[in-house]
């Protein structure tokens, strides 16, 4: 078991988001399918390999069955979110850094992914957002962190290096349900965005049709 808060007064519209998605049981038998040792794990796909998030028809009923974005509620996107990024912070995943031509799409691109923290990295700090901390089972969440993990078996290498992040587990743990106590709370539903299409945005950096 690993309990975490929510802050709500530093990321509201991303804390709105999880804690919907979690009481609706967006998560459970979703898969850590991301570990980078001394730095984070990741969660939240439905996919298992985390290419896909949640759609508005698992945020709430009568949702369309399209994806979605979540406003980046740190300091480089104009929100004063002081949540620094040390061992045990749950920030929420983006595509921040892909692209300095970027900025308001991937600055908003999150979705349902996390990530906890399993080491502190100040790199982070008002480029990602923070959206939690954990309270308790930081020893289930280094156990997770040293689990054994390979390249992904469709992963092309960058052509200026020789190496590329493995970090798929070989056999991904895997989230039986989380679930959000708000002590009778309303914290509404978030503002969505459309949704920030990395895939196509890739194919096109080497001339190729997502088509």
């Amino acid at each position: 078991t690993v309990k975490m808060e929510l802050y709500p007064d530093q990321a509201p519209e991303n804390v709105a988001n999880i804690v919907n998605l979690a009481n609706r049981g967006f998560y459970n038998g979703t898969k850590f399918h991301r570990v980078v040792k001394d730095f984070m794990i990741q969660a939240g796909t439905k996919d298992g390999d985390g290419s896909t998030g949640a759609k508005l028809s698992n945020l709430k009923d009568g949702g369309e069955d399209k994806e979605y974005g979540i406003k980046g509620e740190f300091v480089a996107n104009g929100v004063n979110n002081k949540i620094k990024f040390e061992e045990g912070v749950v920030g929420r995943a983006d595509y921040t850094q892909y692209s300095s031509d970027l900025k308001e799409e991937s600055y908003n691109s999150g979705n349902s992914q996390f990530f906890i923290m399993t080491k502190e990295n100040t790199g982070l700090n008002g480029l990602y957002t923070a959206i939690g901390r954990v309270t308790e089972g930081m020893d289930v969440v280094h156990k997770i962190e040293e689990i054994e993990v390979k390249a992904k078996d469709d992963e092309v290498k960058d052509s200026s290096s020789s190496t590329s992040e493995v970090s798929t587990p070989v056999n991904p743990p895997k989230v039986t349900s989380i679930r959000v106590e708000t002590y009778g709370v309303d914290y509404g539903m978030p503002d969505t965005l459309t949704p920030f299409d990395y895939m196509s945005w890739m194919y096109k950096q080497y001339g190729l049709d997502a088509s």
